[in-house]
């Protein structure tokens, strides 16, 4: 009840509208002289769009025998990552409303305290001789169960459970090898670079003879309001699994240990030869838990660095939280628990093999692109003439999602700039996210009008057609920790079908964008040198050699087929029969 009614309706309408400034100081000036029930829903609203600036001085205000004062407080440290503290506050609180977060804090570090099950299996890893030395494991030392018995008596001892489950089609001898790829969401409901991934990956191995599975997190998309609760949907011919609950449980800890026990009933229906788990650590640590059960290799796929992420969001958070420390302890855990790492680029891997992994076990599979993205850019013109978009306009942008680090602003304001030389372009932002309404206010406070076009999210197959309207594409990620580690999927696609690319120069995006050969970088945060940056691109004679480096560049080595095929041998290390 407590946030269910704002009380100045007025504050909610301008945040949600991108106009986080105005309503901060709507905030204040509600704040003046206001009763406890209202410093109580006013700071309610602070603290549930995760500003602790503005939610601390309100619940100052509050008298300290406020019963509902705690457990506002309990809340801004659980949103700002001071979890314990949040724990502790939370217990002490006299409301129903407080009893319910402190259950669900406790729930959420009991999941991030979870030690990964020790791997007692006793696999046959004869690493394939044609295996490259790239993507060779270590092979352990073989190891037999606590009980004695091998790999296949386990499988054995579970044969009643398998087959009694009869829903999805068994793997037996001769068929291709089954792959569980464990994800947290996924097309056809979620359209987004990890999903795209997903897809693409499987699709990939698909084409070359194994028969991939993916199945998502508990509640998946039910949970997340989606009027869809088939149990499967099939996309381009990858079975998707959803493990759909009657009830969601309670607690994140609960939610791990219902979500283990509902996929490992797929498990023993779909029999797979691998557990392919993508991040985050919660899939890790599902796919870990199956290992124990069932005996199957676990590889786990590192995306991302969800605790560098998180950080990257408030710059009032800091590497001493408890969210960051317990997230990356775990992340790191799970990394070290696997059979094999696989990452997205050789800065990722570094970064996994300082954690204290072999760089033996450390696979990179860079992002890549089908052979749709190398024919030839369709036909734009319908669309360009549905924006608005003259025929001789230039336009540079993105496909992205709006987080504050890729660094929109920037260009945003490279834009204003440009206007102001006379030197206008269209700047096309195609996506969504929790900075939309923030960007699009900055687009209005720089008078850019109709010079920003912000279309939304669009279908994974429409994204060609919106390449075909750019002259440039931009990445203005900026100079943080999580983007100087992570390498993004988009531009690769933008290449794929020669569009020149612009990207911020950080080490991740290095790997994908050589200077002046597949692409130009800019120096991070800066909108000056990205204005000029644009337009030396869009006027430069060399721009049409470097797009035709960049496409042949893609087409060469960075294709689904060929990571999937060092994948594939990956798997063979593993004793994975493919």
């Amino acid at each position: 009840m407590l946030l269910r009614a704002g009380p100045v309706p007025s504050v909610y309408g301008l945040w949600d509208q991108g106009h986080r400034d105005d309503a901060l100081a709507a905030l204040a000036r509600a704040a003046g002289g206001a009763r406890p029930r209202r410093l109580r829903r006013l700071a309610g609203f602070a603290v549930a769009v995760e500003r602790p600036d503005a939610a601390t001085p309100l619940l100052g205000a509050l008298p300290s025998t406020d019963p509902v004062r705690p457990y506002l407080e309990a809340l801004l440290a659980a949103k700002e990552g001071r979890l314990h503290a949040a724990e502790r506050t939370a217990a002490q609180a006299p409301t129903r409303a407080a009893r319910r977060l402190h259950r669900d804090l406790s729930g959420r570090l009991d999941a991030l305290t979870w030690t990964p099950p020790r791997d007692t299996t006793d696999r046959d890893r004869t690493t394939d001789t044609r295996t490259s030395s790239q993507t060779r494991k270590r092979i352990a030392t073989s190891q037999n169960f606590d009980d004695g018995s091998s790999l296949a008596a386990a499988r054995a001892a579970r044969a009643t459970e398998r087959d009694s489950v009869d829903n999805f089609p068994k793997e037996s001898s001769g068929d291709p090898a089954r792959v569980l790829h464990v994800v947290t969401n996924a097309l056809p409901t979620t359209n987004a670079g990890y999903t795209v991934r997903t897809h693409r990956l499987a699709t990939a191995q698909r084409a070359q003879g194994l028969d991939p599975h993916v199945v998502t997190r508990l509640g998946f998309p039910v949970a997340q309001g989606a009027r869809d609760p088939l149990a499967r949907r099939q996309v381009d011919g990858v079975p998707y699994h959803r493990l759909i609950p009657w009830r969601l449980p309670r607690t994140a800890r609960e939610a791990l240990d219902a979500n283990v026990d509902a996929a490992s009933e797929l498990v023993g229906a779909l029999r797979p030869s691998v557990l392919h788990a993508a991040s985050n650590h919660v899939n890790a640590q599902i796919a870990l838990a199956l290992r124990e059960r069932h005996g199957l290799p676990v590889v786990y796929e590192v995306r991302g660095f969800l605790e560098e992420s998180w950080l990257s969001r408030d710059a009032s958070r800091d590497t001493e939280r408890d969210f960051y420390r317990l997230s990356r302890d775990l992340e790191t855990a799970c990394m070290r628990a696997a059979d094999l790492v696989v990452t997205l680029g050789t800065t990722m891997r570094d970064e996994i093999v300082a954690r204290g992994v072999p760089a033996e076990q450390v696979l990179v599979l860079p992002n890549g692109v089908d052979d749709a993205f190398l024919q030839p850019l369709p036909d734009a013109s319908a669309l360009r003439a549905d924006l608005g978009i003259g025929p001789d306009e230039k336009v540079v942008g993105t496909t992205t999602s709006f987080y504050g680090y890729e660094g929109l602003d920037t260009l945003l304001d490279a834009g204003a700039l440009l206007r102001d030389r006379g030197r206008p372009v269209r700047l096309l932002l195609v996506g969504d996210g929790p900075e939309r309404p923030a960007l699009r206010r900055r687009a209005d406070d720089l008078g850019l009008g109709g010079l920003a076009l912000f279309p939304g999210r669009v279908p994974a197959d429409d994204v060609r057609k919106y390449h075909a309207l750019l002259d440039a594409f931009v990445v203005p990620r900026r100079d943080e920790r999580v983007c100087r580690l992570v390498t993004p999927l988009k531009p690769l696609e933008a290449m794929a079908g020669g569009v020149p690319v612009i990207a911020s120069d950080l080490p991740a995006l290095r790997e994908i964008v050589r200077p002046e050969i597949t692409g130009t970088l800019t120096f991070p945060n800066n909108p000056d040198d990205l204005a000029n940056t644009i337009l030396q691109t869009l006027y430069s004679p060399e721009t049409r050699q470097m797009q035709g480096a960049a496409r042949a560049w893609v087409h060469e080595e960075r294709t689904w087929a060929a990571g999937t095929a060092l994948l594939r041998d990956a798997y063979r290390t593993l004793g994975v029969p493919c």
